[in-house]
């Protein structure tokens, strides 16, 4: 497999971060959408898919007020998943399958882009989701973005371990080299998704934490601006910071064979670009 590393979605949040040192200049904070485009020798695979061209071309419908305002998005159709499916090479249609960490419109933005393929997701972030019970729901989870009704393929922890992770093998259709990593606490079905690349292993650790250094296993710390964003936005705080202090002891053991990264954070990113 070829794993190609997408930003699907600049984000500008004002969360304003010291650049030259003390009494220096600041800047608005940077984020974007890192998704996973992945070569299989049966199609593409694309995990999670940003901001898709539907958002850009009629925001007001499936990108909320709150969300604009927050992160401020650039909103360039070049970003978009499928635009960067062109652009190196291959048809929207060679796109077979989306694997999502989760169903917040900033992840799923892009599934209308791909109507034929089959998404994979975990079955408890697919029953909130699509629920809609609350307006906190209905604010986060965007119906528009599946108005579709894409071929659905949802997943409960299956008992498998890997890394001392409960875990998903065995994902329909798709290579024993992608499986889920249940890390609930961003949303109640919020998944990494792990990826053998080669002789290691990719995991894509979603919202699971926003800025790199909160896996740090020698100095775990966050900025300020990014730990209260994660604190409004998270569903079980319990669930998301015991997942996240495993990440750091994944870090911390095995970091040799595993590379963790997060979905917004651009340093982590840039790694691979």
């Amino acid at each position: 497999m070829r794993v190609h590393h997408l930003n699907c979605g600049s984000m500008a949040p004002p969360f304003r971060k010291l650049v030259n040192g003390t009494g220096g200049l600041f800047a608005s904070g940077e984020m974007v959408c890192h998704c996973l485009l992945i070569e299989t020798g049966d199609g593409l695979v694309l995990v999670d898919t940003g901001v898709g061209a539907h958002d850009i071309a009629a925001p007001a419908e499936s990108l909320t007020s709150e969300f604009l305002k927050i992160t401020r998005p650039s909103l360039r159709h070049e970003e978009t998943a499928v635009a960067q499916v062109r652009a190196l090479g291959h048809r929207p249609e060679d796109v077979r399958h989306i694997v999502l960490t989760h169903l917040d419109l900033d992840h799923a933005g892009g599934l209308r882009d791909f109507p034929w393929a089959k998404v994979h997701v975990h079955a408890d972030e697919l029953a909130v989701a699509t629920a809609q019970a609350t307006h906190r729901d209905r604010r986060r989870f965007r119906a528009a973005q599946w108005s579709h009704g894409p071929d659905w393929a949802s997943y409960h922890p299956g008992g498998d371990r890997w890394f001392g992770f409960e875990a998903v093998r065995g994902l329909t259709g798709l290579p024993e080299d992608i499986l889920f990593v249940p890390l609930a606490g961003h949303t109640r079905g919020h998944s990494g998704v792990a990826v053998r690349d080669g002789s290691r292993w990719l995991l894509h650790a979603g919202d699971s934490y926003f800025f790199r250094g909160e896996v740090d296993p020698r100095r775990p710390h966050c900025t300020p601006g990014l730990a209260l964003f994660q604190q409004l936005v998270t569903t079980d705080r319990a669930k998301r910071t015991a997942n996240r202090d495993r990440l750091q002891e994944l870090a911390a053991n095995h970091g040799d064979e595993i590379e963790i990264f997060s979905a917004h954070d651009p340093e982590e990113l840039r790694r691979y670009r």
